[in-house]
């Protein structure tokens, strides 16, 4: 079976809205949360997030701030355990070998040719010391294949909360931006003709330009808190 056909990429579940209310509840209460500017979203349409990844808890944190039905791509090895599992699927969450990035490549692409949205994150895994980590390869070709827009994400907060040098969440401050979508219409173009070793520059221009969109996301004043649903 092909694991995308199980997702609901446009209607969310009783499960993953009571999923959403949980963490909402925790990020409100534990984390004092804050999120900025939710209004940036496209409501419709294939839809990339990226964003940094500081912290175990990020998952779950974003994809209940991102005001719509998304899917999440995670490690094979947490489905090992039938019951978990099963709970992962049934919150959009594909299973990916990390030594099999052509398989988790072609699952992004399909969802987001099935007008889904879909959580990266560029960097691959968490960072070790807070710092905004160099991306892997990957989101760029994607970006390109697909034509998606891809939002900037940056989440503040949780390598303090939750970072690897934790075992146990404390209490602490979270705050959620979202950028700009960003679209790349002159390197589509280019792309359809470029040779191999174009193509691969390009990619590579692609990550670049949205790893350095979420570097720029900065804490501001102006806070718009995502409305409850």
């Amino acid at each position: 079976m092909n694991p995308v056909d199980s997702l609901n990429l446009h209607r969310m579940t009783l499960n993953y809205r009571l999923w959403r209310w949980l963490v909402r509840g925790i990020g409100s209460v534990y984390c004092n949360w804050r999120i900025y500017h939710p209004e940036r979203v496209p409501a419709t349409g294939p839809l990339i997030f990226a964003a940094n990844h500081a912290s175990f808890g990020d998952p779950s944190l974003l994809g209940s701030a991102i005001p719509r039905c998304i899917a999440f791509l995670a490690r094979d090895s947490l489905f090992k355990n039938r019951i978990f599992g099963m709970w992962l699927r049934s919150l959009n969450t594909l299973p990916v070998d990390r030594d099999g990035g052509g398989v988790g490549l072609r699952m992004v692409l399909e969802v987001l040719e099935r007008n889904g949205a879909i959580l990266l994150f560029p960097e691959g895994t968490r960072t070790h010391n807070g710092e905004i980590q160099a991306a892997r390869s990957g989101l760029g070709l994607a970006a390109i294949k697909s034509k998606a827009p891809v939002v900037p994400i940056r989440i503040f907060g949780t390598f303090e909360v939750w970072g690897r040098h934790r075992r146990i969440p404390r209490p602490g401050q979270v705050d959620i931006k979202f950028g700009h979508p960003l679209v790349f219409e002159n390197l589509y173009r280019e792309a359809e003709f470029a040779d191999r070793v174009r193509l691969k520059q390009i990619y590579n221009e692609v990550t670049s330009q949205i790893m350095q969109a979420i570097s720029r996301l900065e804490p501001c004043a102006d806070i718009e808190r995502f409305p409850p649903q």
